[in-house]
């Protein structure tokens, strides 16, 4: 009897070791929760119907996270991607209008969550002021290559670099809080046309500019898809499934051009890019967290 309550006592110890060793406590239920973290290419700017939670993030019911809850191995979801998020704002407090502030968004983390993706990186390198700078060129104007590659140097693929580690430290962060989740950074899509020199002038990029800027944005996603390998997250790409549906489009465009034609931000995606490439995260999700 004393040498069975030896090994019980033994193996007691050792199951406490282990789940300690793992974070873990006897009762700790399975993680089961989606969180969604990102900017506008994952909230969904104008796309109805917008939240009010707060109503400055510009949150839509039918965003790709929204589309594809259902879909994956997560009882319950928590969105809190927010238009025009820097990797900073998962970190702070994000001012928007109207307000209340949005809260850092890995505060939505915990061990109770199973699932995460965030789409984050393009306001780092400035994306908005791009489009403004390049989006609005006149015939006889010089293209705004220039104003980015000049004196030896290319100050969007610096800007890329310098953006690197900052999605590096959210990873980290983000395993830190969320230790059982399985995280996967999605990709920027299709925004303008995969090959040939652009639309102009019923989108107002010069044809010179076309190809640069199309670089960049390859550029972007190759560095999310480097940090999300070396953080041990899965990379989630949507560029290949968007081909054929930029901002050029008449029809079947899944990226609104500057002067939208459907209930979207201008170069944002509309409701029907959100439909188009829900099934592939969802589908990617689903290799992953199989139970």
């Amino acid at each position: 009897m004393r040498n069975r309550r030896t090994y019980q006592a033994i193996a007691a110890t050792l199951v406490g070791a282990i789940a300690a060793m793992a974070g873990l406590t006897a009762c700790e239920p399975a993680p089961d929760t989606y969180v969604a973290l990102g900017d506008s290419y994952v909230s969904g700017p104008l796309i109805p119907v917008q939240g009010s939670n707060p109503g400055g993030c510009l949150r839509s019911s039918r965003n790709y996270p929204s589309l594809i809850r259902s879909q994956i191995k997560a009882t319950k979801f928590t969105d809190v991607s927010c238009s025009g998020a820097t990797t900073a704002d998962l970190f702070a407090p994000q001012d928007v209008q109207p307000g209340p502030a949005n809260p850092p968004q890995l505060d939505a983390l915990n061990r109770q969550t199973k699932v995460v993706t965030i789409g984050i990186g393009g306001n780092d390198i400035g994306f908005t002021d791009i489009v403004v700078n390049c989006g609005t060129s006149l015939p006889g104007d010089p293209g705004c290559k220039g104003d980015y590659v000049h004196d030896g140097r290319d100050e969007l693929s610096e800007a890329i670099a310098r953006t690197a580690p900052k999605v590096d430290r959210s990873l980290s962060e983000i395993k830190r809080r969320a230790p059982r989740a399985k995280v996967f950074v999605v990709g920027y899509p299709t925004v303008l046309p995969a090959t040939g020199t652009g639309c102009y002038p019923r989108v107002p990029i010069l044809p010179t500019d076309v190809p640069y800027l199309r670089s960049k944005v390859q550029e972007l996603n190759a560095m999310l898809k480097a940090r999300a390998t070396a953080a041990g997250a899965t990379y989630v790409d949507i560029t290949a499934v968007s081909v054929g549906h930029d901002f050029c489009q008449v029809l079947g465009k899944w990226v609104e051009s500057l002067v939208p034609t459907t209930a979207a931000a201008p170069v944002h995606p509309n409701a029907a890019g959100m439909a188009g490439w829900a099934p592939t995260v969802a589908a990617r999700i689903n290799q992953v967290v199989t139970t």
